[in-house]
């Protein structure tokens, strides 16, 4: 079952096997949270100084591919390790700057994933949104 506890022991696996050299400087949670049309998760920082990583709540359908999933913690991750909301130096100005997202997650072996994700966004997407809005 999807569900928050799912969703951090997935987020803890990513960050172990991908992204062992990104050191965890406070606490940091992970959600599903809102149905958003346009945006499969965020990263802020809370008042209490953790780091809230919030994942779309559409994602609990089992019927939406892992890798999807996946590839969105890591980008939050990425985000992360960049200093956006969280404790580690601020390495950009803005947080897609030049495509750095994009370029990391290649680099960290989500090449296939993106390709995954490309598609579901094109074809699959909308049929996800309407479903869990109406």
């Amino acid at each position: 079952m999807r569900d928050n506890d799912w969703l951090f022991k997935r987020m803890e696996d990513i960050w172990e096997l991908l992204f062992p050299d990104v050191e965890k400087k406070n606490k940091v949670n992970i959600t599903f949270k809102g149905k958003w049309k346009h945006k499969f998760g965020h990263i802020k920082r809370k008042k209490d100084t953790s780091t809230e990583i919030a994942i779309n709540s559409i994602f609990t359908d089992p019927l939406i591919p892992e890798c999807i999933i996946d590839i969105t913690i890591a980008h939050e991750l990425v985000h992360y390790m960049h200093g956006f909301n969280s404790p580690h130096p601020q390495r950009y100005k803005h947080p897609h700057a030049g495509g750095i997202v994009i370029k990391e997650l290649k680099k960290r072996g989500f090449t296939h994933q993106m390709k995954i994700e490309k598609d579901f966004i094109q074809h699959k997407w909308p049929y996800f949104v309407k479903k869990h809005n109406e």
